[in-house]
């Protein structure tokens, strides 16, 4: 037994302090990025720490740290606190709280290691449809250098938030960082059918993702002779099945395809569509498949639309290259788990992270726990604090060789 029961109050208190910012009347809780529940989520976080002892501050994009050290180099610890509309409370609050977790062991231990805990702005891309952009501003990561037009689900810029805030959307990178690490829910089955407690990720998959515009001709469809039509939304029928076909046939790879929108035009029970418009999701670690998804996918689209008779076009919305984790890291929990007796496994992650941002200006590493059935971003997602605190021992015992 790892945990004391010390441990597991104390993990749960954290949970409680946040349960209820953002409810909604089905269950879940919608936390937007840059909203007034996100920022009651930083609220209550920068509290925490100031009761643990430690310094808080902002940054100029809005990001909360805990920091126990005014050393110049540091660990940083780091995870989320938005959500999805209508999502889980665990997404990016375990790593949060793991973060918080290892703040007291180094305090109740006496341990003087350097760390700060950071709550990164609007991970999700819910609310601007762009994802990770309090990590990747502070980062200079380049996907993430013209967010500034993007619109909130409420109709604002997100330049005049920053502007009323006082925020920049170009802000002094990140300095003295020596090592980042996160902890999130695996938001998959795998370690859960596996009976593993902890993930070490070794690589995070790179999307790439399209609108596909599919263009017809709109017209009566009492009136229109089968055979004169030219339906937008049948071809885009046959394109979705084959994206699906691209992408089980490429899962050899551990890649994946997905039309998640479809937006079809006029959308009236007796107009036959004439302008329809697929969002496509392609995600992978290997990048020669992720090239050869985005190629089939525009090939067969092509074909499909001459025989039909309509037009097609691609529109590529944005593309991040499969990011790997540091080796020496990934070896060192590794090691941690086994001396703390914690199931373990080394494992990609198909979804995107904040440790994505710091890959590239330090070493940085991610570990999962797992959630019951892999369900998240829904209101049933679920993990048990038993696990967070797994999943937080495996980075204190690894966090622990570097103390001073």
């Amino acid at each position: 037994m790892i945990h004391t029961i010390e441990d597991i109050a104390f993990a749960e208190e954290l949970f409680d302090r946040f349960y209820n910012v953002g409810s909604t009347g089905t269950g879940g809780v919608t936390r937007l990025g840059y909203s007034k529940e996100e920022d009651e989520m930083h609220e209550i976080f920068a509290s925490i720490g100031e009761e643990l002892g430690c310094k808080c501050y902002h940054d100029e994009v809005g990001n909360t740290f805990v920091s126990n050290t005014d050393e110049a180099e540091y660990t940083l610890i780091g995870s989320h606190l938005d959500s999805v509309i209508d999502g889980g409370r665990y997404d990016g609050v375990s790593g949060i709280i793991t973060g918080l977790l290892i703040l007291h062991w180094l305090k109740e231990n006496n341990i003087n290691l350097p760390l700060k805990v950071v709550a990164f702005r609007c991970e999700e891309s819910s609310n601007f449809g762009r994802c990770t952009i309090g990590s990747g501003l502070i980062t200079k990561e380049i996907y993430k250098h013209d967010v500034g037009d993007c619109v909130s689900k409420a109709g604002e810029r997100l330049k005049d938030i920053f502007d009323s805030r006082g925020y920049s959307l170009q802000p002094q990178i990140i300095r003295g960082v020596k090592q980042y690490f996160e902890l999130h829910i695996e938001q998959g089955k795998v370690l859960e059918e596996y009976g593993d407690q902890v993930g070490i990720v070794s690589t995070i998959a790179g999307p790439r993702r399209f609108n596909l515009h599919i263009l017809g001709q709109a017209e009566h469809s009492g009136a229109t002779p089968m055979d004169m039509r030219s339906d937008a939304l049948c071809g885009a029928a046959e394109i979705i099945l084959e994206i699906e076909n691209i992408g089980r046939e490429e899962s050899l790879y551990s890649s994946v395809a997905t039309v998640g929108v479809v937006q079809n035009l006029p959308n009236a029970l007796n107009v036959i569509p004439g302008d329809v418009t697929l969002g496509v999701d392609m995600r992978g670690i290997d990048s020669e498949s992720l090239e050869r998804m985005e190629t089939r996918m525009k090939n067969t689209a092509k074909k499909i639309c001459a025989r039909r008779g309509l037009t097609f076009y691609k529109e590529k919305i944005n593309e991040i290259p499969p990011i790997g984790m540091t080796k020496e890291l990934q070896e060192r929990l590794c090691k941690a788990a086994k001396q703390l007796h914690i199931s373990h496994r080394v494992m990609p992650s198909g979804a995107g992270h904040d440790a994505m941002s710091f890959a590239n200006i330090c070493d940085t590493a991610m570990l999962f726990i797992p959630c019951e059935k892999g369900i998240s971003h829904n209101k049933k997602e679920f993990t048990t604090i038993e696990s967070i605190c797994d999943g937080a021992r495996v980075l204190f015992e690894c966090l622990k060789e570097d103390a001073q």
